[in-house]
């Protein structure tokens, strides 16, 4: 086990994390009170004082922050620390509406390193590793977070950022890359450019820990496959640190959630009820320890459950299930709910690459539903007749997972955009 790893935290009985957390809680409670008057105010709305809160179990009686809350309050209005205490920012995509903006003492990032450290080591990194990060650098907080996990655990960490495919695998060759994180997508594509130049005996890589975009159980076993690894999942959101708020050990079986920085809840997306453990919901994050942009019950809209079953692992903090799709992202096509990670699960299933692109618009009033799949390479030369009946079957099985018929079209293999970040999925023109 690396150096790094934190038995004394990450396999805590519950009833001593339980007490942490109180105490944290409590005390980052009165900071956003003191400090944070835009909260402040959605809790006075509410009728609760700080008064109210005497321990974690009043949990619920706070008010929930959506995103809409964090564009609203932009830039500034939910800092918890003064600008001259704060030392770097990062930012959401902005891809559907204002950018998000969130900030960091040099005690947030930190902890959030850590945080990063525990999902290294968990996926069997040591110092004796090359971390080969290839997420993206900059306000995208996935290159920063795991470039410091890295650093904490004592990786040689090389900060590859995305894109430039031809020098990513001249370092994975020349350096000997053993752990590789970037988005799933991007993987799949680096491993397609693997094969392509005949490297696979030239590549050392032994783990991946993949997150940003959601990925199925399917897409997890392609990649292992066809890069010889195992692959973990990693779970954040900008909103509450980045990457490392909750990680995959190698059961593979649910991630765990830092539970000294972080208090989850399920609760019914619609009316806001808390559910029991092993619910289906939405998950919800208090951060306990951000000290700059301290988020009390930020809703997510990650649509997943909570389970405290024991793992083989020993770490006691409780798990996340892969997300099951995202109650904002979730499309409604004709009356339907549509998750794009049931049509990635057919594919893959079907044997096709998870490559793929979902395209929504509505005419005469009526939505239309196209998925275009990219052929494998030995496909491109059949027949008309063959590839017509391959759409069909695509179409029959889609039908039978969604409930909903949608028009295939099997397109040219390598036809749509590879990914070198978070990978665009959906087009839904209904909203331009």
């Amino acid at each position: 086990m690396a150096k790094y790893y934190q038995p004394e935290i990450e396999t805590m009985p519950y009833e001593d994390l339980r007490k942490l957390q109180n105490e944290r809680f409590l005390k980052q409670v009165r900071h956003v009170w003191d400090n944070v008057p835009y909260y402040r105010q959605k809790m006075e709305a509410k009728g609760v004082t700080i008064d109210d809160i005497q321990s974690l179990d009043d949990l619920h009686k706070l008010p929930f922050l959506k995103k809409d809350d964090l564009r609203d309050a932009y830039p500034y209005g939910l800092m918890g620390k003064p600008k001259s205490e704060c030392v770097r920012i990062h930012s959401t995509s902005g891809t559907t509406g204002k950018r998000v903006v969130a900030f960091y003492t040099q005690h947030d990032v930190d902890l959030w390193e850590d945080c990063c450290a525990r999902a290294i080591v968990a996926a069997g990194g040591s110092e004796e590793d090359v971390l080969h990060v290839a997420y993206g650098y900059g306000l995208f907080t996935g290159g920063m977070g795991l470039h410091g996990g890295g650093h904490k655990v004592g990786c040689l960490t090389l900060p590859m950022s995305s894109g430039n495919t031809d020098r990513q695998l001249q370092f994975m060759e020349d350096l000997g890359s053993t752990i590789l994180c970037c988005t799933p997508s991007y993987a799949l594509y680096l491993a397609e450019s693997i094969k392509e130049r005949g490297l696979e005996d030239k590549i050392h890589l032994k783990a991946g820990i993949f997150g940003a975009e959601a990925w199925s159980e399917d897409m997890r076993r392609d990649i292992e496959q066809k890069l010889g690894i195992k692959a973990y999942d990693i779970f954040g959101l900008t909103e509450i640190s980045g990457p490392g708020v909750a990680f995959e050990c190698e059961a593979q079986h649910g991630m765990h959630i830092n539970e000294d920085h972080f208090i989850a809840e399920i609760i019914d997306p619609d009316t806001g009820e808390v559910l029991p453990e092993g619910s289906k919901g939405e998950l919800v994050f208090t951060s306990l320890t951000k000290e700059a942009f301290p988020l009390l019950r930020y809703r997510t809209r990650d649509i997943c459950v909570l389970t405290r079953e024991k793992c083989s692992c020993g770490r006691t903090f409780v798990k996340m299930a892969k997300p099951m799709g995202r109650s904002d992202d979730m499309l409604i096509i004709r009356g339907v709910n549509v998750f794009p990670s049931q049509i990635e699960t057919v594919l893959i299933q079907q044997g096709y690459a998870a490559n793929y692109q979902i395209i929504v618009d509505r005419v005469n009033n009526t939505d239309t539903f196209e998925i275009l799949v990219e052929m494998n390479p030995d496909m491109f030369s059949d027949s008309l007749a063959k590839i017509t009946s391959a759409e069909k079957e695509l179409v029959s099985e889609l039908k039978s997972m969604l409930g909903i018929a949608a028009k295939v079209k099997l397109v040219a293999p390598k036809s749509i955009t590879r990914s070198e970040g978070k990978a665009v999925r959906v087009i839904d023109k209904r909203k331009i």
